[in-house]
């Protein structure tokens, strides 16, 4: 989750952000592949974004302020080039598309937009891993070890004289028998602490992608296959939800506090956020990023109930320069 504002610190927020902005809407090449964005909205239940009787939505006004960029575990050029001003004003065209303008009049601003966007770090491969490496060897130990048992056994049970003498009897070789034992002692060792070991990896890749779930928005979908039974539909619904979240994405997060409450009295009141992503491979996430928004700009300030997957077609959009910024610190 994003870090929570640190209400006690002086509040400087941007004003007047992109005034101006000029933001055609995304173009659409003829042949161009498309992508899938997912978003998560939620709105607060006192929260109405009210609609004019033309149907158009009233408008309200904001501040952006700077959540923070958050980075993976690769560097990445497409998201660190990116700084909060040329993000704050990609949001700012499809924010307006829904009624919200950004405001150079403190005492008339009803929002404060909190901007947060990065890429996600995921776990890597357990094939590549350590835990996968020992188990490796511990299994083919143990299978060497049994293989060689059997023939030590075949062995020690065969006869040392021929049939037709009276009183045939076995081979028996006590140190053969003592390797027998400590060899499969060894190899099981060996196994139990290499599927130790791939236990605990499991734990932490739970733990990042409940994370990253968490993050995303992705947590309505990761509570509805909790506990699922496998060979239901709940068990490839699951596995659909972990491939997303194991595989590193971009996203943007747009956290609506109220304003004055803030600015006035030092309490957060979160009014709306709204979580958006796609899969980084294939993508740049500056070019990426204007189309992002305008496609999901639909669910600034209402609720999307629940995760939703959208098809993006990867066009062109233009972003007119900042004409105006002001900064107002609180008192």
């Amino acid at each position: 989750m994003p870090p929570p504002l640190r209400l006690n610190a002086r509040l400087a927020v941007l004003i007047g952000l992109g005034a101006c902005l000029s933001v055609p809407a995304p173009g659409r090449a003829a042949e161009e592949d498309e992508t899938v964005v997912v978003v998560s909205a939620r709105v607060s239940d006192d929260y109405v974004h009210d609609k004019l009787p033309d149907g158009s939505f009233r408008i309200e006004s904001y501040t952006f302020g700077q959540g923070g960029r958050w980075g993976g575990a690769v560097k990445d050029e497409s998201v660190e080039k990116l700084g909060f001003m040329t993000v704050a004003r990609t949001i700012a065209g499809p924010l307006a598309h829904q009624g919200y303008v950004p405001s150079s009049d403190a005492n008339a601003t009803k929002q404060l937009i909190m901007v947060y966007w990065g890429r996600t770090t995921t776990p890597g491969s357990f094939n590549g891993s350590v835990a996968a490496q020992l188990m490796q060897t511990a299994a083919a130990k143990a299978a060497s070890i049994k293989s060689s048992n059997k023939q030590a056994t075949i062995e020690a049970n065969s006869m040392i004289v021929p049939p037709a003498v009276a009183m045939p009897c076995g081979k028996f070789d006590p140190d053969t028998t003592v390797d027998q034992v400590v060899g499969l002692i060894d190899s099981d060792n060996a196994l139990s602490g290499a599927l130790a070991l791939a236990a605990a990896q499991n734990r932490s890749r739970d733990l990042m992608d409940a994370k990253n779930a968490s993050l995303l928005g992705y947590d309505s979908w990761w509570a509805a296959t909790n506990g699922f039974n496998k060979g239901t539909p709940f068990e490839h619904r699951r596995q659909d939800m972990i491939d997303e979240l194991e595989h590193d994405r971009y996203f943007v997060i747009l956290m609506a506090y109220d304003f004055q409450k803030m600015w006035k009295h030092r309490q957060h009141k979160l009014l709306w956020e709204t979580r958006f992503s796609i899969n980084e491979r294939g993508v740049d996430f500056d070019k990426a990023l204007p189309l992002m928004a305008m496609n999901v700009s639909k669910y600034f300030g209402e609720d999307s109930n629940g995760l939703v997957h959208g098809a993006m077609p990867m066009g062109h959009v233009e972003v007119g320069p900042v004409q105006s910024l002001g900064v107002v610190a609180a008192k």
